[in-house]
């Protein structure tokens, strides 16, 4: 409103160069980077990427996992309590196994079985429940990364109005990428999720 009011007591010479005033400034305040807030710490798209191999055929097994969203808003601050239950949930109810005691193959995206799942089974499901309660799923990227010793690691990735925040199925805290101290190689580019991007990779 202050903004408003500054602008009737500006003498411009007609209504095209007040409009001109009104959208530069509007531009100004609020111009966000693909619908991201400036100044929040996010990861850094370093380009196109290949698919991890076991996520070639994610998108025709669970669409859902590559859908685009209809909102262009972060998850905000209120959310986060969903975001949290839905953390620790997964974690307490999967058990981990990897891929070659379960499928007898190396490596496999797929929802946890009775059995349990491995890392990126544990993010496919906190990702399909988080959709479930109206989480835009383009604020929900699978990331690939290389953990604290070094060793190949997926994760969920959740876009908020604090910057990329991580669930991992290593523990129930969410913590900002940053603070994982993992390296970040490939996510879900955010949008077109069905698409991967390479990451900044400092953590």
């Amino acid at each position: 409103m202050a903004i408003v009011a500054g602008l009737k007591k500006i003498s411009l010479p007609g209504r095209n160069s007040i409009y001109a005033v009104a959208m530069a400034i509007v531009a100004t305040i609020a111009a966000p980077v693909d619908g991201l807030a400036s100044g929040t710490d996010f990861l850094k798209s370093r380009g196109n990427g290949a698919a991890p191999p076991g996520a070639k055929q994610l998108c025709s097994t669970y669409r859902w996992a590559c859908a685009r969203g209809s909102s262009a808003s972060l998850v905000s601050q209120g959310q986060m309590q969903v975001v949290r239950a839905v953390n620790t949930a997964v974690n307490r109810s999967t058990r981990s196994i990897e891929d070659r005691q379960q499928y007898g193959e190396a490596e496999r995206w797929a929802m946890p079985t009775r059995r349990g799942g491995d890392c990126e089974d544990y993010a496919l499901a906190k990702k399909r429940a988080l959709i479930g309660k109206g989480i835009d799923p383009q604020r929900l990227l699978i990331a690939t990364v290389l953990d604290r010793s070094r060793r190949p690691h997926a994760v969920l990735v959740v876009r908020t109005d604090q910057g990329d925040l991580v669930l991992d199925n290593v523990t129930n805290s969410i913590r900002s990428w940053r603070e994982t101290r993992y390296v970040f190689l490939r996510m879900q580019d955010p949008r077109s999720p069905s698409r991967w991007i390479k990451v900044q990779s400092g953590g």
